[in-house]
């Protein structure tokens, strides 16, 4: 079994379709199908099902499609190490986060880091909380910034980058919109603007009013913090929010206000597996972010 049959039947396998697969690859169909041909002898089974001029793949052509895909990882991986150690300095990160950190966390800490490693590329993945956490530890990624970070997470290792605050969103005509600060308890008869359930911050924000001895009215849910920021600005109910997320990009008519009491907070942590060594360049980010955090306020808000 020769790594480039595996390549074409991979390649094969994605696009059901050998003339597509040899536009891809830039190799001729009959030598495609010549190391196919040549794989499924070896392995003694019929890897694809052949239907005229398409092809779709059998039940044990899909099984060995995944352990494939599995070891093809591990071993791009691996060339990728010895390319790293030869000079990390100008290797990548493979790294995910979630929308609350897309606008100005992960941008400005990729600033900075740059600033100090220019040649270093960046492949970023943007997804749920959940997804990352999965991610990580089926190293579909090495690295991830979440917040919260995990609890009781197996094969999951967390380290806290920073702490936030929770802030009320709330619409310019609201009658606490021209204070100071609030009471969380000042907000139980509003109407909420939240995250479904099974969100992270959701969670958060309704531990925080369950302790304050009352249950928000959800009268409104919104997929994403654009969503939620702009059911708000149209005057349909209040939100409580990370800070970060409106750092620089407050909504029209619109006001932020600190919650005095409670002191609701969320932290964010960079996760990685404890079950794989960061690559070389990747080590570098992981480095730089906690002492980068540490110093966020000369940067952000």
């Amino acid at each position: 079994m020769e790594l480039r049959q595996i390549r074409y039947f991979m390649e094969v396998a994605k696009h059901e379709h050998v003339t597509e697969a040899s536009k891809n690859l830039h190799v001729a169909q009959s030598a495609i199908s010549r190391q196919i041909f040549n794989l499924e002898d070896e392995l003694g089974v019929d890897l694809f099902i052949r239907e005229g001029r398409s092809i779709r793949l059998t039940p044990i052509g899909r099984m060995f499609l995944e352990q494939m895909e599995r070891a093809m990882h591990v071993i791009d991986g691996a060339k990728q190490i010895v390319r790293e150690y030869v000079d990390p300095k100008k290797g990548t990160i493979h790294i995910g986060f979630t929308t609350s950190l897309a606008s100005y966390i992960m941008p400005t800490a990729i600033f900075y880091f740059r600033q100090q490693y220019p040649e270093v590329k960046f492949e970023l993945n943007q997804a749920s909380y959940v997804e990352l956490v999965e991610s990580v530890k089926k190293g579909k990624i090495n690295m991830a910034l979440v917040g919260p970070p995990p609890i009781k997470e197996d094969r999951i290792k967390s380290s806290i980058l920073f702490t936030e605050n929770i802030v009320a969103l709330l619409p310019s005509n609201h009658p606490l919109a021209t204070k100071s600060s609030i009471m969380l308890n000042e907000l139980q008869n509003d109407k909420f603007v939240l995250f479904p359930k099974g969100n992270v911050i959701r969670q958060l924000i309704m531990d925080g009013c369950h302790q304050r001895g009352f249950q928000p009215n959800v009268a409104f849910e919104g997929e994403d913090f654009d969503t939620i920021k702009g059911l708000v600005s149209a005057g349909l109910g209040i939100t409580l929010i990370p800070e970060v997320t409106i750092v620089d990009c407050l909504p029209r008519a619109t006001v932020r206000v600190p919650i005095s009491e409670p002191n609701l907070t969320r932290s964010v942590a960079a996760i990685i597996s404890t079950e794989r060594e960061l690559l070389p360049t990747e080590k570098l980010f992981f480095q730089f972010m906690k002492p980068f955090f540490e110093r966020i306020e000369d940067y952000q808000y």
